[in-house]
């Protein structure tokens, strides 16, 4: 056998060249990460370094700096116990820690119908129906509704007619009417239980049902009829002796121009900035009014001072001055000559 020469050091020097392809798994901070494994959230409370983000190439920074704090995240989740389901590895996750808001607020509870709040008072539970009932005419179990139901009355080819029963009445057109007053009678139960929930809206666009309505309404009711269908009123046909009817206008929104002078828009921002710098509070000038007048009034009531009773006609003027109201005394005008 030929002698085979083995250079170690080129060895070594090749795992260290296809070593440095990969960074390490193992990262060590100073301060360890907070992990929410339930939502993969980590969050990282150590210092930045200012040098290397204000530096203009920050990106490899923030980069390597985003890579080290999910490996640490990915470490912590292969510690967690795993399974094998057919070809993969799952990793059951725990349940979340940080509690998250909802984009939209919880959904409100249905208001309870008659009849749910009739059978919780009476303790009635309502039983599951099953789906396959035994058909005796055809002595096998059959769906308890649709296509090939078991029992399908519209099937019967012959209706005994009971005893107390005209003979001459027709027993189909009988069920028939029958099912068509059930249908309605849920039809408008279910209409009233959306009426209750509803409260009661009033209906939009100013159509409200009177029992005599003027012209005006009655053209703006035909109006929105022909514009209430899916071509918007293009292809209805105009009733006889009908005047053109014109669409209702809606309000009509006012937009700043896109192409305006920049100094206009510098303008605009520039006191939409100075309003939000400036924190000194707005003067009230009601506020400010009475308060001066109150003070006025403290000051005559000082320079007075001996403790006397004030007569009734000053305080009706003071009064008056603190409500912002001319009393009988400060009204100009002439006086009514009397008899003397």
């Amino acid at each position: 056998m030929a002698d085979v020469q083995i250079d170690t050091a080129e060895i070594l020097r090749n795992v260290t060249e296809k070593d440095s392809l990969f960074k390490t798994t193992v990262v060590s901070k100073e301060i360890d990460l907070t992990l929410d494994l339930g939502n993969l959230l980590a969050v990282d409370e150590n210092v930045l370094k200012d040098k290397q983000i204000s530096a203009k190439n920050n990106s490899t920074y923030l980069l390597n700096l985003n890579r080290d704090n999910v490996q640490i995240l990915l470490n912590s989740i292969w510690e967690l116990p795993s399974e094998r389901v057919e070809d993969a590895i799952l990793v059951p996750l725990p349940p979340p820690t940080t509690e998250i808001p909802r984009e939209k607020p919880l959904p409100k509870a249905k208001k309870e119908t008659k009849w749910e709040a009739y059978a919780k008072l009476k303790g009635i539970k309502s039983k599951k129906t099953e789906k396959l009932v035994w058909d005796k005419t055809h002595q096998e179990y059959r769906p308890a509704w649709g296509y090939k139901r078991a029992n399908d009355e519209t099937k019967d080819w012959m209706i005994e007619v009971p005893a107390n029963a005209d003979p001459f009445e027709d027993q189909y057109a009988k069920r028939k009417e029958a099912k068509s007053e059930r249908v309605a009678k849920n039809e408008y139960q279910r209409l009233r239980n959306i009426a209750k929930n509803s409260k009661g809206k009033v209906p939009t666009a100013d159509l409200a049902p009177s029992l005599k309505p003027s012209k005006e309404q009655v053209n703006l009711a035909l109006s929105v009829a022909k514009t209430s269908t899916a071509s918007v009123g293009k292809f209805t046909k105009a009733l006889p002796r009908e005047n053109e009817v014109k669409k209702p206008k809606g309000k009509k929104r006012k937009f700043e121009s896109n192409t305006g002078s920049l100094s206009e828009e510098k303008e605009r921002q520039l006191s939409v900035l100075n309003m939000m710098k400036n924190k000194q509070p707005r003067l009230n000038t009601d506020v400010a009014i009475k308060q001066n007048r109150k003070e006025e009034i403290e000051q005559r009531r000082s320079q007075i001072g001996d403790g006397k009773p004030m007569s009734k006609k000053l305080a009706r003027k003071q009064a008056a001055i603190l409500s912002g109201k001319k009393s009988k005394a400060f009204k100009g005008g002439k006086r009514k000559k009397g008899r003397k």
